[in-house]
Formats: structure tokens, C-alpha cells, sequence
């Protein structure tokens, strides 16, 4: 086994903090507020004594060091009532030094201590509120979800949990304190995926709108070959005109959804620049195709006939005939449907647990799934379809969901599974082998969508939770 020079090692537990600092962050939760730093200049590392209610500094423009409380005097004094709760001198202080810290090691000037209190204490309060929050809708991240999460975290900094221990020690920071400090942070996150998470809706027209504008990003490398069929509209058409060339585009499509050749149909019908060739555009890139089939390109699968679609010059029937490039990945898709029992502030964990087992139990005897999903499901979205959630690709469900769903067999009903949404009663109905080049351009697109509203969405809800939160300061300077 080779040794780490001692030197080194303590080098890697000083860089530990932003290291896990960013693990979890990238957890989803909020990050740190920032402030401006003051001009560059000399930081101070030695430890001063410094008061931790704001306007008491005696250089209030000096960077935020290390804070001595003398002894233990203060340490435990109330600084502020959190709804049931306290904050103390001693967490400010904590927390005040070891975000100094992160930021000394991201290489960033700390603020003032005034400014430091204030963005600490108001960080404290939003935790606290959180937290909460958390408890009364019964969310609780039990030893086994912890220490994965402590394992994940030891392994990200190529530690086991013995050096990860030993690391936060040399560090000068309570492996306990820390260990119940990401529990939290995985409340937190969990609490926001069900409170934030479930009021995202991202439409259809959304996703196609982003993949127009974004045409050529989104769908990097992939080329199209489209075919066209075009009743052209007169220069000045009135609304009778433009009413009997629709009609007559609508009877086309029709012909061609029934059977009929769309290439000998554009020859016979289409008055389109490229009718002789049965209305084929040939091979484009999506930069190249007509706007007003680039959005449809996109979403259709190949073989697929386009709605009527209208431009200034006509009505239009569009073919996907083929599509080539971008990532061609053949995936196994599940058409699954599930029902969901939440926890929340009238029903404990442990009981939306045996609701969900009874429930289970009255499948096994022979209860209508569907109808037990309509009467009892948690999800709304799902429930009015009897608990169907369509067909689905590998990562679009929760990593616990998705778990137990790959175990299935087609046709059988799970036992009560968790995820950070409650408790789930999974059956997969059949599976199948799918090209997702399509579908991976429009997770791509749903992403971006709901990591932008997520970021509104998160804003509203901490704002409203923080605004309907019982604070009261005990010193004089916190509050605004």
C-alpha cells in the first residue's frame, strides 16, 4: 500500500471542504448567496476575537476571519426563534467560519463580518424554515440512505470513510455534526424535489418551440431527408380561398395516412418545387430546413406524416422519410403505471407505507389496478389515467423507481417501493426495443426547460416559505 506524506495528506483535508462543498451542491440544493468582495488584499488568517451581531465590528471592512468567542460565555445565547426552533450564537459562529473558509479556499475574498452575519444568519433561517417544512409532510432520510450518502461523499475525494473521518478531524470539524449536516442537505434536496419538482409542467409545445429556436444546437449533427406536399395559395387569398386550399390539404394527408404512395401522391398533387421527385427535399442539416418544417423534423419519428401545417405561401404535408447522425442509441423503453401514496402532514411515512402495502395486498387478490390508481394514486398527472405513465426511457424515473421497474416482469405487481416522492406500487405492462435518437432531443429539450423553470419555481417557493415563517431576533441588527 503506498503511504501519503503527512504534509500532502493534510493539503487534501484542507481542500476537503469546497470538495464537499460542491458534492452538495450538486445534490440540487440552493446555493451559498453570494456577496462582492471587498478589494483584493491581505487575508487574515489568524484568529480574532469578533462579535457576531452586525454593526459591532470594529473595522467592519475588514475580511471575516476566524471567530474566538471568549470561552463559552456566548457561545450558547439565542440569536434568533425559528418557528419552534432556536438559532445560537455557537452555529453563527460555526457556520460564519466555515464558509470564510470554503471561500479562502475557492481563492475568494470573505466579507465583512457585519455582511458575513447577515448572509449566515439569513442562510440559517432559510435551512431551519426547511427543515420544518420537511418534518410536518413527514419526509425523514433514514441510517441507510446516510451512510450512502457519506460512502458517496468519501468517494468522490478517493477516501473510505475512515480517512473521510480522519480528514474532516484534521480539518477541525466534527465528523458527527458533519454526518447530521448532509442529513439535513438530503432533506432538504428531498423536500424541494417534492415540493418544486411536482409543480414543473413542460408542454409539448414548449419542447418543440426550443428545439426550433435552438435548431442545430439541440440536434447537433443529425441530417434530415423530408419530403413536402404543397397547395399553394393565391397572392391576396380572402378567407373562402385559403378555407378551400385547408380542405383540400386535409383530403391529401388523408390519402396518404390511408396507404396511398405519398411520392406518387406530391407527383400527382403537390404544386411544390420538388413535386417530380415525389416532393423529396433530399438530406438537410437542421440549419437548412425550411423553418416551418423544423420543428416537426425534429419530433416526428420516421416514417411519420405531419399534421397540415400553414406558411405564407400555402398549406404543406410534410414526410420524415429518414434521419441520420447525432446519437443513433437503440434503448429498451418500459410502458409502466404505478401508484403513489405521499406522506404528508395528516399522514405520517410509516402509515402512507401500509396504505400503499394494503393496497398491494388488494392487487395480489385480484383488485383492478387502474381503478385503484384512479380512487387512491397520489399523482395526479397519472391517476386520472389509471396510474399510466406511458412508455419511458432509461433515466427519466428516480433512481429507486427505475430500480425496482427494471426488476419486474411484465405483468407483475411490486410490493411498496420509496423514492423521495413517497411510496410507489410499480407494474410494468410490456417492454420494447426503440431508436431514442428522437427521444434524447427531447429530454435534452425538457432538461433545459425544467432546470430554467426549476430555478423560478425554487425562488417563489423559498421566498413564500420564508415569508409565511414565525422569526423573531433576539439582537438587535439581523432583521431588515
Amino acid at each position: 500500500m503506498t503511504h501519503v506524506p503527512e504534509q500532502r495528506r493534510r493539503g487534501k483535508a484542507r481542500a476537503l471542504l469546497p470538495l464537499l462543498a460542491a458534492l452538495v451542491y450538486g445534490l440540487g440544493l440552493p446555493a451559498m448567496a453570494q456577496t462582492t468582495a471587498p478589494a483584493a488584499g491581505d487575508l487574515s488568517q489568524g484568529a480574532v476575537e469578533a462579535p457576531v451581531t452586525p454593526g459591532a465590528a470594529r473595522d467592519s471592512g475588514a475580511p471575516a476571519a476566524p471567530i474566538t468567542p471568549e470561552g463559552d460565555r456566548f457561545t450558547d445565547r439565542i440569536l434568533a426563534v425559528v418557528g419552534d426552533d432556536v438559532i445560537t450564537q455557537r452555529e453563527l459562529v460555526e457556520r460564519m467560519n466555515l464558509i470564510a473558509q470554503q471561500m479562502v479556499e475557492r481563492g475568494t475574498r470573505p466579507p465583512d463580518q457585519d455582511t458575513l452575519a447577515r448572509q449566515v444568519m439569513e442562510r440559517l433561517i432559510v435551512e431551519r424554515v426547511q427543515l420544518q417544512e420537511a418534518e410536518r409532510v413527514g419526509i425523514n432520510i433514514d441510517e441507510m440512505t446516510l451512510n450512502r450518502a457519506m460512502e458517496n461523499i468519501a468517494r468522490e475525494n478517493r477516501m473510505t470513510l475512515p480517512q473521510l473521518r480522519q480528514a474532516l478531524m484534521q480539518d477541525g470539524v466534527d465528523f458527527n455534526a458533519f454526518r447530521e449536516q448532509i442529513r439535513h442537505e438530503l432533506t432538504v434536496n428531498q423536500l424541494q424535489r417534492r415540493q418544486v419538482d411536482q409543480r414543473i409542467r413542460v408542454s409539448d409545445p414548449e419542447i418543440a418551440d426550443l428545439i426550433a429556436s435552438e435548431s442545430g444546437a439541440i440536434d447537433r449533427g443529425v441530417r434530415y431527408r423530408i419530403a413536402q406536399i404543397m397547395v399553394p395559395l393565391p397572392q391576396g387569398a380572402d378567407a373562402s380561398q385559403i378555407a378551400e386550399a385547408r380542405e383540400k390539404a386535409e383530403a391529401l394527408r388523408q390519402r396518404v395516412r390511408e396507404g396511398e404512395d405519398f411520392a406518387t401522391v406530391a407527383i400527382s398533387e403537390s404544386q411544390g418545387p420538388q413535386a417530380l421527385e415525389g416532393g423529396d427535399l433530399g438530406w438537410r442539416s437542421a440549419g437548412e430546413i425550411p423553418g416551418m418544417f423544423a420543428r416537426e423534423a425534429v419530433l416526428m419519428r420516421t416514417g411519420e406524416i405531419s399534421e397540415v401545417l400553414r406558411s405564407p405561401g400555402g398549406f404543406h404535408i410534410m414526410k420524415l422519410l429518414d434521419r441520420e447522425g447525432g446519437d443513433q442509441t437503440r434503448v429498451q423503453q418500459t410502458r409502466v403505471r404505478h401508484i403513489l401514496i405521499s406522506p404528508d402532514q395528516v399522514r405520517s411515512d410509516e402509515d402512507a407505507r401500509r396504505q400503499a402495502q394494503s393496497l398491494y395486498n388488494r392487487i395480489r387478490e385480484g383488485a383492478s389496478f387502474e381503478d385503484l390508481a384512479r380512487a387512491n394514486s397520489d399523482d395526479p398527472g397519472s391517476a386520472a389515467q389509471g396510474g399510466a405513465l406511458g412508455w419511458v426511457s432509461p433515466g427519466e424515473l428516480v433512481p429507486g423507481f427505475e430500480e425496482a421497474m427494471d426488476a419486474l416482469e411484465p405483468g407483475v405487481a411490486s410490493e411498496p417501493v420509496e423514492s423521495q416522492f413517497g411510496w410507489h406500487i410499480i407494474e410494468v405492462l410490456e417492454r420494447r426495443e426503440v431508436d431514442t435518437s428522437r427521444e434524447q432531443i427531447r429530454a435534452r429539450a425538457r432538461e433545459i426547460l425544467q432546470n430554467r423553470k426549476r430555478e423560478e419555481e425554487l425562488e417563489l417557493w423559498l421566498r413564500r416559505l420564508r415569508d409565511e415563517a414565525y422569526v423573531e431576533y433576539r439582537v438587535d441588527g439581523f432583521g431588515s
